[in-house]
């Protein structure tokens, strides 16, 4: 245990590290902590990172955001957060009371411009409702696993990671439904997915590949890149990312069918309603969910299978039978 007159004097540097350790194990990634670090040491701690916490001031903060918060808007506001908390951490454990000198409100909105103002926010080219049947015809005619795997990722308004890390044994071809474990979910929480019968259809033509569980296989073994399925679109010369299809899907069922909010919102695995509501609300309304997806699937491919592409019973099928 460090004396007390020992953790009133700490550097930031140090306190970071404390900081980092005592909370890292409640990080979903390993990504996450390096992120942490590799910010702090780049801006940070080379003008605030030898210096006594105790001594870290309004001006002290300034000198590291300003540089940068013009010109890098979004990593200049994840490292105020970041001090912000670190030096909480550090005075907390000091037993020092006062006003946190990286706090936001009423104290460095008065001298950096709000985010918003400075960097608008960028949001991922998603397609017109009215184009997706479409774009899904021409989707369906390109060949290889990262098309296949665009596909599913449209069908299912999923995450591109929660698809390309996806692994047969999540597929539960009996119940239609893909279980997506936690840990490669946004939320960090088990995420059930219901799966239309184009989506089952679509799994039901993708071979097995052995000695690997991964359903989308890049072409030299393993799982697809993230890059992978934005190459599709790029190669199809649409004016979209894979993650724009998910508002794309949110903007349909906005505008095109009746579906109540929480519905729309619990299929894309988005928290819904306060944490009072959300522990009152212990179902994750899947029945209403699979009506909605497969909708959404008849709404993309209205003329176009309901069972397998070729009609023939899939290996993957076959395996689990």
């Amino acid at each position: 245990m460090l004396r007390a007159s020992q953790q009133r004097q700490i550097t930031f540097a140090k306190a970071a590290e404390g900081y980092i350790a005592a909370h890292e194990a409640g990080w979903r990634n390993a990504k996450h902590a390096w992120q942490w670090n590799s910010s702090l040491e780049l801006y940070a701690f080379p003008k605030i990172g030898q210096l006594d916490v105790g001594d870290i001031g309004m001006s002290h903060v300034l000198e590291v955001l300003e540089p940068i918060w013009r010109t890098k808007t979004e990593t200049a506001s994840r490292i105020r957060g970041r001090i912000e908390l670190i030096l909480a951490w550090a005075d907390k454990r000091a037993e020092r009371e006062r006003l946190n000198p990286a706090r936001w409100r009423g104290h460095l909105d008065t001298q950096l411009p709000a985010r918003n103002k400075v960097a608008k926010p960028k949001h991922h080219a998603a397609l017109p409702v009215a184009d997706a049947s479409t774009f899904m015809s021409a989707l369906r005619k390109q060949e290889g696993s990262a098309a296949r795997a665009l596909e599913f990722v449209i069908l299912t308004a999923a995450r591109s990671g929660e698809v390309r890390f996806a692994t047969w044994p999540e597929i539960d071809f009996g119940a239609r439904t893909w279980t997506v474990p936690g840990e490669r979910m946004k939320s960090g929480r088990e995420h059930r997915v219901p799966l239309s019968p184009a989506a089952i259809a679509l799994l039901e033509s993708t071979p097995l590949v052995d000695g690997s569980e991964v359903i989308f296989q890049a072409p030299r073994g393993g799982a697809l890149s993230d890059m992978a399925l934005v190459a599709v679109c790029r190669r199809m010369n649409a004016d979209c990312v894979p993650h724009g299809f998910r508002s794309t899907f949110r903007d349909w069922c906005a505008e095109r069918i009746n579906v109540a909010r929480e519905v729309a919102e619990m299929a894309l695995a988005h928290s819904v309603g306060s944490e009072v509501e959300a522990a009152y609300r212990r179902g994750d309304l899947f029945d209403k969910r699979r009506h909605l997806m497969d909708e959404w699937a008849a709404f993309l491919q209205p003329a176009n299978r309901a069972t397998g592409r070729d009609g023939a019973t899939s290996s993957a099928l076959r395996k689990q039978a």
